[in-house]
């Protein structure tokens, strides 16, 4: 029912592995552009250190993204902006285990997507003056040879401190927040939450399983 996720995490995940790894980069939270940088040099370098753990147990893979992916993304905003219109007539618990749940969705999803990965190239745009915003889109291009390339904008937000996190993934024109959003709005209407927070759950407990080439 949450398959389609994948095809916007995958270009995520690409995007966070597919750099020169850089040891011991410092991840500059009050620059968005530089952050995604260098989550992604941070994320690739732990990727190949931990090979022989992902080769023995493809689920080490959700260490890795709980551990180097997680700090830099916005999952309670998202969250939230995911549950829309129900957020307000949740209870407080009822939005703590969603969230919990819902960053946990996504962890194995990301891990998931892992198994894909075959260095393909990113390009990044120029960064650009972001003094007077909150939200900054953070353009990025996924080449790999004899495919047209992937357009992907991340969308990142200024915290309070003035430190910046990504909520939301544009991949080809089409939102993750917002496809999600639809998704499950309409399965709480029919279910209602604590079913989904259940069915959420549930797919955090998943193994990752890691694919062959030939996808099979």
């Amino acid at each position: 029912m949450f398959k389609s996720l994948s095809r916007f995490l995958l270009p995520l995940v690409m995007v966070f592995t597919a750099m020169n790894a850089i040891a011991d980069a410092a991840i500059n939270t009050m620059d968005p552009y530089a952050m995604v940088k260098a989550a992604a040099n941070k994320t690739f370098d732990r990727f190949h250190q931990d090979k022989a753990l992902i080769d023995a147990d493809a689920d080490h893979l959700k260490v890795i993204v709980r551990e180097e992916l997680m700090p830099y993304v916005d999952y309670k905003y998202a969250s939230y902006k995911v549950l829309g219109q129900y957020l307000k007539d949740s209870t407080e618990d009822q939005r703590n285990r969603f969230v919990t749940a819902f960053e946990g969705y996504l962890i194995s999803t990301y891990a998931q997507a892992f198994t894909e990965y075959t260095n393909q190239k990113v390009e990044f745009s120029p960064g650009a003056d972001f003094s007077g915003e909150k939200i900054v889109d953070v353009n990025v291009q996924i080449i790999e040879a004899g495919r047209p390339p992937i357009k992907l904008l991340f969308k990142v937000r200024r915290l309070k401190d003035d430190s910046w996190k990504a909520f939301d993934l544009v991949a080809e024109g089409v939102s993750l927040l917002s496809s999600k959003q639809s998704e499950i709005s309409n399965l709480i209407r029919q279910q209602g939450i604590d079913p989904v927070i259940k069915m959420l759950e549930e797919r955090t407990k998943e193994k990752v399983v890691k694919q062959s080439k030939s996808g099979k």
